[in-house]
């Protein structure tokens, strides 16, 4: 294993004991690289000075805070039990116990939120420099409590589509002047602090999923774990737990090649997917891929094809067209 990632619901809301547990237990049953990067999702104000270096004696390596917002209206119409403050000191208290690659995940075109308050939390963020910035705009998903508010009281507290646009240009324009290298279209970090787990995700490496509901892809199959508790932990073994078992067609690998790939800023190479098909790109995809070259949403150089800005603008409705049917 050279990534492992903790997430998912609240990880740092267990005992430091228990973490240890969970670590000791993957490295009693797996090769772990020496330089593998181990993530752990936590929440501000959930973190101890003991957890934090329970992670760091069992190998965690980054560290990703969930904190959304540095506005607290904003953060308590989202429903978040934490505050600015509780993440500056859950922090800091990171980069005391010797944490030096840390994640700060933000959102935009929240509850209330104006350009200018947005701009302010990534100034603040800015001020803080961690090494990677996951920036992603709010999805209202159904049967959330923000869901069931919003239908309740109404949609025009949420910003307007033109503020929410202006809101993404400006989370572009900060960081790279702060020195962030967007990787993907709303992940940016530090030359080389890229996160290399979610870079597999895009670029179709297997992963194994374990706890309640987790996803994995093993040999072109894709399946979920299921989410009942009593099945799960009374399970005699991991077959018994999959729920959702997708085995990918080869049309379906190529699509996800191609919606996946396009994520990343550096685009897909002609050459892998030669490589990974035994086929031409071309052959498959070339009046996809030359209509959105006129409509200038991509660019092919020859070696790599992206997406162009205007394109990235876009992006959903680009990779929508690489769905092939079966």
């Amino acid at each position: 294993m050279d990534t492992i990632f903790i997430g998912g619901g609240t990880p740092s809301i267990l005992e430091a004991e228990q973490m240890e547990d969970i670590l000791s237990s993957v490295r009693e049953n797996f090769h772990i690289c020496e330089d593998a990067e181990i993530t752990i999702e936590c929440n501000p104000g959930t973190v101890t000075e003991e957890k934090l270096l329970t992670y760091k004696k069992f190998g965690v390596n980054r560290i990703s805070f969930g904190l959304q917002s540095t506005n607290n209206e904003e953060l308590r119409c989202l429903g978040r039990i934490h505050s600015y403050e509780d993440f500056l000191e859950s922090y800091e208290l990171a980069r005391k116990c010797g944490f030096d690659n840390i994640n700060i995940d933000l959102m935009s075109a929240l509850p209330g939120q104006t350009i200018e308050s947005y701009e302010e939390t990534v100034r603040k963020v800015l001020a803080l420099n961690p090494e990677h910035i996951s920036a992603y705009s709010l999805i209202v998903e159904e049967g959330t409590a923000l869901k069931r508010q919003l239908d309740r009281d109404g949609y025009d507290c949420l910003p307007s589509e033109d503020d929410e646009r202006e809101m993404y240009y400006r989370t572009e324009q900060l960081l790279k002047e702060a020195g962030y290298h967007r990787y993907e279209i709303s992940n940016y970090a530090k030359e080389g602090l890229e996160c290399r787990h979610n870079i597999g995700y895009w670029k179709r490496k297997e992963y194994m999923g374990f706890g309640l509901g987790a996803a994995s892809l093993i040999g072109n199959c894709r399946y979920n774990n299921t989410s009942d508790f009593k099945c799960y932990v009374n399970a005699q073994d991991f077959e018994s737990v999959r729920v959702n078992q997708e085995q990918l067609s080869l049309k379906d690998q190529m699509a996800e090649f191609m919606f996946l790939g396009l994520r990343m800023m550096e685009g897909i190479a002609s050459e892998e997917f030669r490589t990974t098909f035994q086929t031409d790109l071309y052959a498959v995809y070339g009046d996809v891929i030359d209509k959105f070259i006129k409509q200038k949403l991509l660019v092919d150089n020859k070696e790599r094809i992206y997406l162009s800005p205007k394109g990235i603008d876009v992006s959903n409705y680009v990779m929508a067209e690489f769905l092939l049917e079966n």
